[in-house]
């Protein structure tokens, strides 16, 4: 048997009025994930637990089987993992986001316009990083590249705890309540403005008409990783594949190998068919599990953009679940998929939220009666509610 997790991150929505009420995944043109529910177990899970905040860090973590209320440290350390830096236990990673922040205002009252600096490419980003390190680093403080906006700053014996605000959650937002309390974490990210307020890399992309990376803003911090070996835990020889710095890192700590697929950008013009291909290979060639999480859905709901989120999930539809089950079939043999969100990513909202996530689980050689479609809705009608992620995966996993 091998089996195969479907994470579309942020799939999942609210009625959207230009949709004529409809969410994204009611509205997207997805023939095999509706094919699968005709004869699927379908419901919904609760993958946040209420004491934490709705993060694809601990979403993911859930989605995977595991308690992130035991075993989670923070979001940064998972993508500090993946970047390959080498944390102590006394250090302090924190995500480091090249934002968009708007012009005119003093530090304080200016407005969070764009949380990716309107997905500055990697190449662009390292030049940024490189500066960054060369007039803020010091004996506590270094920065690390990873990908596109994502990045990572180490602070060495740094304190934790410090409640910081994720910038994708103030869009459109003065940053005025939401600046760091602890002057050392205030002090880099208002030194990094004037740093970079004449930068090469923006202005160069102000002549394209592009967002300039502005400023930085750090958030997400945490200790080393705590996470069981994925396969001691499941008896699973397991594959993550992901275009995102955080998902790479779960792997990683999991023990799962990770494959870097070319193409694989962490949103829209991700390449969905390679993703595809990556994980039929892995299966075929003696991978039991493969974990595939695409992006696409959360940056288009982060952005607001309905059009592409439903579009999004058409690729994923078709150039992954579709591909990647006929594969198996194919080759004859028996597989299980499950399919979901990690959370939702409202278009109404723009940020995540906590709410229990539609799942449907497929058996090719068990198919059992399920509902019409796979959306929100259909998965409310059945009534089966899942507590947590553990207890989704031992359905999942038949055990």
């Amino acid at each position: 048997m091998k089996y195969i997790v479907m994470l579309a991150d942020g799939m999942a929505d609210y009625p959207v009025e230009k949709l004529g009420g409809k969410t994204p995944m009611m509205a997207a043109y997805k023939p095999n994930m509706d094919k699968f529910a005709l004869k699927a177990t379908v419901g919904t899970v609760k993958t946040v637990p209420d004491s934490m905040k709705p993060g694809s860090d601990v979403a993911n973590l859930s989605a995977m089987g595991y308690d992130p209320t035991t075993c989670y440290t923070g979001r940064s350390p998972l993508e500090a993992m993946s970047i390959g830096i080498d944390m102590s236990d006394t250090d302090i990673a924190f995500r480091c986001n090249l934002v968009t922040l708007s012009e005119d205002e003093p530090y304080d009252e200016k407005t969070m316009v764009d949380y990716s600096s309107q997905e500055i490419t990697t190449p662009e980003a390292k030049e940024i990083i490189d500066t960054l390190n060369k007039e803020l680093k010091d004996d506590e403080i270094e920065f690390y590249c990873g990908i596109s906006y994502r990045h990572c700053m180490i602070w060495h014996n740094g304190p934790k705890g410090l409640g910081l605000t994720p910038p994708h959650d103030i869009s459109d937002r003065k940053i005025t309540q939401y600046v760091p309390k602890n002057k050392k974490i205030y002090d880099l990210m208002k030194k990094s403005v004037e740093i970079l307020k004449n930068h090469p890399v923006n202005i160069e992309r102000k002549k394209k008409g592009l967002n300039p990376a502005s400023a930085i803003w750090l958030w997400g911090e945490g200790t080393r990783p705590a996470i069981p070996n994925f396969k001691q835990k499941f008896g699973l020889n397991g594959t993550a594949i992901s275009a995102v710095d955080l998902i790479k890192g779960i792997g990683i700590t999991a023990g799962l190998d990770v494959i870097n697929v070319e193409g694989a950008t962490g949103n829209i013009n991700t390449n969905f068919a390679n993703k595809g291909k990556a994980a039929l290979s892995a299966l075929l060639e003696g991978k039991d599990y493969v974990y595939i999480h695409v992006e696409a859905p959360d940056e288009c709901g982060h952005r607001g953009e309905a059009e592409n989120k439903i579009k999004s999930i058409e690729l994923i539809d078709r150039d992954i679940v579709g591909p990647v089950t006929k594969g198996l079939e194919n080759a004859g043999e028996d597989y299980t998929i499950l399919i979901m969100p990690d959370h939702p990513t409202p278009i109404v909202t723009k940020t995540h939220a906590r709410d229990a996530v539609p799942f449907l689980i497929y058996r090719s050689n068990k198919p059992v009666e399920g509902v019409k479609g796979f959306d929100e809705n259909s998965a409310k009608t059945t009534g089966l509610y899942v507590e947590n992620g553990p207890a989704l995966s031992k359905l999942f996993l038949g055990k």
